[in-house]
């Protein structure tokens, strides 16, 4: 029996291969990718937790191919499901969305196509499944497998929370026998078993990919004058591609005026902006018109850039998911990209009171969750470690040597446990019934109000640490807390001693702090010709904290290897590769579709490297495939032999 399955599974995963070459043109795939499709082969529930970049997509529209019966792809975008369904139409194969963009005729020839069995993939919002309409129409034609696209947004511990995913819970009551195989990039334990839980998942199969991307750089700095951290970061990455987020959308336009100004090809997008002009941009750093995209949290759908070579944030994300996420579209190619951030107290401050204000019942759950994203900023122990415990892998590194804490590779300060007795001493003497903030006030020494009316100016702990700033010993009750000296508990997050804490205040172990952040001492600000200019405020609301923060890029970059980069092209590869660009915009403007539908930057630089002369070589292209070579391959080698000529 055991060999009967072993061998049925070689048999699906060698027609899915092929599959994936003739439509897709990969030849490789990324870790977990064949677990998840033959998993879904098996009409096998399934969680999959792929970061950023990991090929979701191909997870569930490669099996798709396989099924005589369509996947209903369960998507929260409606300029998503476009996008897919553009990508999968000019490589040949049949799908179709179903959403409120659709005027009647158009809904009735969609609905028309799937009783006819014309489509492998239909895609859809999740309110479609509400109604009674059309879940009576897939009963009538059959369902092969349901895909849920950001499957945290049927968690209440999500990032993202959405009403209308919580009822998909209902699909196993109409839908009892058709697999669902939910997926997502940002999914903490919690979330995981809370998905799995309201979708009703029988026996799934959970996978969870690696969340340590050791090409990405972290590093989170003070903010200063933000108008010019962000204008010496994208100078010094000099014509490179990369991302800037702002919350508000009125710093969106501010720092692109500014950029603009300065000579750097920026463009904003957020949403306040026409759904022309979002378009505009979008296309426009796709195919690498514009430089710089500065947004809020509403950019992402439909990038097509593998070679993001930065991303910076101007303030501290809403969560840590929010920031895996936005982080993720850097470096998709495998090489180095830097991710920087920029922030200040206020940051947090800002957020709670729109949280607070605007996430009703799920506020306290948010605001916990931006806790542990203003910790991460102020956090000095390494960055990809803390990203991979939160959610809920193990590190087992020394050390990353990616982020901002590693390479200053700082020695602990001589006398951290006399520093370490001291903090954990006022936090016992003072009742443990205080938060960090108050017992900082008596180790500062400030006599304060509160402090003298409770009498712990009287403490032997009172005036302890005057000789160091207040930024230095909060700091320091995070390090402490990351050593699990400390815990924190309740709404106000109140530190308490650990057991191993004990240890150290009885001298029975050592623990060790680093040195203080000399960041904080604040510069000089940097002279400038150009006037800051404050532009008025918008009418409508100018946050964007709500927007969905997804990122859809085509798996251009499926298969490990070597990137392509532009500084692996000589001269004549970088002429070709440009000529190549002008043919892939003239094909999207003839197609009315998005450039990556065609091909992607790293299939033109390719091409501009092999420089393929037939269809066989032309096909050994990643990327291109038998589809996409049929609709217009030809054309390309058209270009190349003229460039040749």
């Amino acid at each position: 029996m055991a060999h009967s399955a072993a061998r049925t599974t070689s048999k699906d995963e060698k027609t899915l291969r092929e599959v994936i070459r003739r439509y897709w043109g990969y030849s490789k795939l990324r870790p977990l990718q064949a677990e998840a499709m033959l998993a879904a082969c098996r009409h096998r529930d399934t969680l999959a937790v792929l970061p950023t970049g990991g090929g979701k997509s191909l997870c569930y529209q490669a099996p798709a191919m396989l099924s005589d019966k369509p996947c209903v792809v369960i998507s929260p975008l409606i300029a998503l499901m476009k996008d897919q369904v553009d990508g999968l139409i000019q490589r040949g194969i049949p799908a179709a969305f179903l959403n409120s963009s659709l005027d009647a005729t158009d809904r009735r020839r969609v609905e028309s196509g799937i009783l006819r069995g014309q489509y492998k993939l239909i895609f859809i919002a999740p309110e479609r499944l509400t109604g009674s309409a059309f879940p009576k129409l897939l009963e009538n034609v059959g369902v092969g497998s349901f895909a849920i696209d950001e499957a945290h947004c049927i968690s209440h511990w999500g990032h993202d929370f959405r009403d209308d995913y919580r009822k998909l819970g209902l699909l196993k009551e109409r839908f009892s026998n058709v697999p669902i195989n939910a997926f997502t990039a940002t999914a903490t334990p919690r979330v995981r078993q809370d998905i799995c839980e309201q979708l009703r998942l029988a026996n799934p199969e959970v996978l969870v990919g690696d969340f340590f991307r050791p090409n990405l750089v972290y590093q989170v700095r003070r903010r200063r004058s933000i108008l010019h951290d962000v204008l010496r970061q994208v100078t010094q990455r000099n014509r490179q591609a990369g991302i800037v987020y702002c919350i508000r959308r009125s710093d969106v336009n501010e720092l692109t005026t500014f950029l603009c100004a300065e000579g750097i090809k920026a463009a904003a997008y957020h949403a306040g902006m026409t759904d022309t002009c979002r378009t505009t941009t979008q296309d426009s750093f796709a195919v690498g018109d514009i430089d710089v995209v500065v947004a809020t949290v509403a950019f992402g759908m439909g990038i097509d850039r593998s070679d993001i070579r930065f991303v910076i944030h101007t303030a501290i994300p809403k969560s840590i998911e929010h920031y895996q996420q936005e982080t993720g579209r850097a470096g998709r190619d495998g090489g180095q990209a830097d991710c920087i951030l920029f922030y200040s107290g206020g940051d947090f401050a800002k957020w709670k009171s729109i949280i607070e204000k605007n996430d009703g019942q799920d506020s306290e759950s948010h605001v916990q969750m931006l806790s542990e994203m203003y910790r991460f900023c102020t956090s000095r122990i390494c960055r990809h470690r803390k990203l991979v415990q939160y959610f809920g892998q193990e590190w087992n590194r020394e050390a990353c040597d990616a982020c901002d804490i590693c390479q200053q590779n700082l020695e602990p300060l001589a006398d951290s446990t006399i520093l370490t007795q001291k903090i954990l001493s006022a936090i016992v003497r003072t009742g443990q019934r205080y938060g960090a903030g108050y017992v900082c006030e008596v180790l500062l020494g400030h006599e304060s109000e509160h402090v003298l009316s409770r009498g712990h100016h009287e403490l032997s702990t009172f005036g302890l640490l005057r000789e160091y700033n207040r930024q230095t010993i909060m700091d320091w009750f995070d390090e402490l807390t990351d050593s699990q000296l400390l815990k924190r508990e309740g709404k106000f997050r109140i530190p308490k001693v650990t057991g191993m804490g004990w240890k150290v205040l009885r001298s029975e172990a050592k623990a060790k702090l680093l040195p203080p952040d000399t960041t904080y001492a604040r510069p000089v600000k940097p002279k400038t010709k150009t006037r800051k200019r404050r532009l008025a405020p918008l009418a409508e609301p100018d946050w964007d904290y709500t927007e969905t923060t997804y990122c859809h890029l085509e798996d251009t970059d499926i298969a490990a290897g070597t990137p392509i980069s532009n500084s692996s092209m000589n001269h004549a590869a970088m002429r070709l590769f440009e000529r190549l660009r002008e043919l892939r915009r003239k094909l999207a403007e003839e197609m009315n579709a998005p450039a990556f539908v065609v091909f992607s930057d790293r299939t033109l630089r390719a091409m501009a490297k092999a420089r393929p002369t037939d269809r066989s070589s032309m096909l050994r292209i990643k990327g291109v495939g038998d589809a996409k070579f049929d609709s217009y391959g030809q054309r390309f080698l058209e270009v190349i032999e003229e460039f040749e000529a």
